[in-house]
């Protein structure tokens, strides 16, 4: 008997399955490892008169970013396992941690300059001049990344193929049909009492 043919309208989405969620994860993991790195340095003839020392922890980062970032990777993982409504939901709950990340890129443009120059005029430098690192642009990468990937979850996510209900919890299949005692194998018996059920009954 052959298969029936997919139509080609419907399996665009699901094509897309994989490049959609290697997306989503690349921008993901991009945006955390960016996003727990230095975003703002100083720079100019001002940069060797101050002791790193002198400045805090989280001088020119960004933490909120990585921590973001983190929750994105976490929702593309229960993507891959879910199925309906709940994989949409998701999905959504990505896109919106995806567009937490942009946004603390579009405000850490000015914050971490800001921040990292306010530290340094605690330690008496006034006129030194910041700029933004490698790892800024880096994290707004991912975070663009992640976000097209998420409204593409959220967008496609009903059409894109499921694991099968093998995987699902035992108590979610449907029981099997009785074997009498006689042609149960031990296996059989101990497996009967583990559900619950009686195996002489």
């Amino acid at each position: 008997m052959s298969e029936p043919v997919t139509s080609g309208a419907s399996a665009k989405p699901r094509r897309a399955f994989g490049p959609v969620v290697l997306l989503g994860l690349a921008g993901g993991a991009l945006a955390a490892v960016a996003g727990n790195k230095t975003w703002a340095t100083v720079s100019g003839e001002k940069r060797e008169q101050f002791s790193s020392l002198a400045l805090s922890v989280d001088s020119g980062k960004m933490p909120a970013a990585g921590a973001l970032a983190l929750v994105v990777l976490a929702t593309w993982g229960v993507v891959l396992v879910s199925r309906g409504l709940v994989r949409r939901l998701v999905a959504g709950l990505g896109l919106l941690a995806a567009l937490g990340v942009l946004a603390t890129v579009v405000v850490g443009w000015s914050s971490v300059g800001d921040t990292l120059r306010r530290d340094l005029g605690g330690v008496g430098i006034t006129d030194a001049s910041t700029t933004h690192t490698g790892w800024f642009w880096a994290a707004a990468v991912g975070s663009v990344l992640a976000v097209v990937a998420g409204a593409l979850a959220v967008r496609l996510a009903p059409q894109w193929p499921e694991m099968g209900s093998r995987y699902d919890a035992p108590g979610a299949d449907t029981p099997a049909p009785a074997v009498p005692v006689e042609d149960q194998t031990s296996i059989d018996l101990w497996k009967a009492m583990d559900e619950g059920r009686d195996p002489t009954a």
